[in-house]
């Protein structure tokens, strides 16, 4: 059975905070621990650019978000952990996916047409000051996705739209070139909350009004301290909704948690009462993974190490279909263009596979070019009907089927030998 995709990414933008571990760290790490699920998680560095044109703020955010991944259970070895900018794929789908979407989409982006909106009340031209790295978040968004054909994406309500694009472009790829892609569905867990800052706002950097995600219990404290309330005195009832206090802390509390402090506010509680409850209650689930998190911030190159190895698993599957594409759009080898002759059309003799038995007693086969050269060595077969299943596949399927026989074949030597191999079966599949 071909397991479900999963992928999700943090712009590396700002400090975490507990808004993006709530909404986006505490349920992608649960989720990468379910049977069936094949989880990408990536650091958005690129997509950092657009916000923000400080380099030291963005390397130290790349850090403290891998960190706070790992410190919060993500396991490397279980997942596909990268960096967006480790992937060169990335942006060379984007320009594919710039060709085959209209215009006229990206004008009706939510950001886009909130920056036109804000200009226009400003009595403003409509695009001052809006760069081509906001209009085209889209399309960098839909590479992301459709580069590793993720079934499920998980985002906010606000964030849907992206998607829907996303499988718009799915489609009109799909319609001019070949079924190459998923089109992705948007995953929306109603449970996962939206947390609000300390003014009642979203929590967001941009606001700055969010709470560090591994503040000590000393700032944490503090910044608690600061959460707006209402002016209502210590014996009076209060209202639970619209209370931002009572949405945080009902995102870390249990449900009976929450039905306690539901009743503790409707008797008055104090409110210097109730956010003491919140410290606590916080404190409780970030205080373990405090430690982790430090360890890994003053090791840096531990957390190189790591996104190294997860740009190595993603490439594995990027470089070959990125083949298989190139292929599909016309950018080709020369040499594998036949000159017609006259009469009957002949085919250029490409790459073949060729199955055979070893000394060991079982049975292999490789993918050789013309020369001669091996562009892709399986590994031993106890029967050669299992070995020829498995080329069938990849005459059938191509470079996609790659990802399914991953633990049937050797590894790559190196990038150029994947993208040969990529590319010849993508020419095997045209030439079918």
């Amino acid at each position: 059975m071909t397991p479900v995709r999963f992928l999700t990414g943090i712009t590396t933008s700002g400090t975490p905070h507990l808004g993006n571990y709530v909404g986006s760290i505490r349920p992608s790490v649960r989720a990468s621990f379910q049977p069936g699920v094949e989880s990408f998680y990536f650091l958005a560095d690129y997509h950092a650019l657009i916000k923000t044109d400080e380099p030291a703020r963005i390397q130290r955010s790349t850090l403290e978000i891998a960190a706070s991944w790992l410190a919060a259970g993500l396991d490397p070895e279980r997942v596909v952990f990268y960096r967006q900018s480790d992937i060169p794929e990335i942006p060379e789908l984007t320009w594919f996916l710039t060709c085959v979407t209209g215009k006229g989409v990206l004008n009706r982006a939510h950001a886009y047409k909130a920056a036109v909106d804000k200009n226009l009340a400003a009595a403003q031209e409509p695009d001052s000051d809006i760069n081509m790295g906001l209009f085209m978040y889209p399309l960098l968004m839909g590479a992301d996705i459709l580069m590793f054909n993720a079934h499920q994406v998980p985002v906010g309500r606000d964030q849907v739209q992206h998607i829907e694009m996303a499988r718009d472009m799915a489609h009109s790829f799909n319609h001019r070139y070949g079924n190459h892609f998923v089109p992705p569905q948007a995953a929306i867990e109603e449970s996962v909350a939206t947390l609000p800052g300390l003014d009642g706002r979203k929590m967001s950097k941009s606001y700055d009004n969010a709470i560090p995600l591994f503040a000590s219990r000393a700032q944490l404290q503090k910044l608690i301290a600061g959460i707006v309330t209402d002016s209502r005195l210590p014996g009076e009832p209060k209202d639970t909704e619209g209370s931002a206090l009572f949405q945080i802390y009902q995102a870390f509390a249990s449900a009976e948690e929450t039905t306690a402090l539901a009743q503790a506010y409707a008797a008055g509680i104090a409110w210097g009462e109730a956010k003491h409850m919140l410290l606590e209650r916080i404190d409780r689930e970030i205080a373990p993974m405090r430690a982790r998190y430090q360890t890994l911030i003053d090791d840096p190159a531990q957390i190189e190490a790591i996104l190294h190895a997860g740009a190595a698993k993603a490439r594995a599957i990027a470089t070959p279909f990125m083949a298989t594409l190139r292929h599909a759009v016309g950018l080709r080898p020369l040499q594998a263009v036949a000159a017609p002759k006259q009469g009957k059309a002949t085919k250029a003799a490409g790459a073949t596979f060729k199955q055979y038995r070893e000394k060991d007693g079982k049975f292999y086969f490789k993918l050789a070019d013309t020369s001669g050269k091996t562009l892709l060595q399986s590994r031993g077969f106890d029967n050669p009907k299992t070995a020829a299943q498995s080329i069938a596949q990849l005459q059938e399927k191509g470079a996609a089927a790659l990802t399914d026989l991953q633990a049937q074949l050797e590894s790559f030597a190196d990038d150029a030998q994947a993208v040969a191999a990529g590319v010849a079966l993508a020419e095997l599949v045209a030439a079918k």
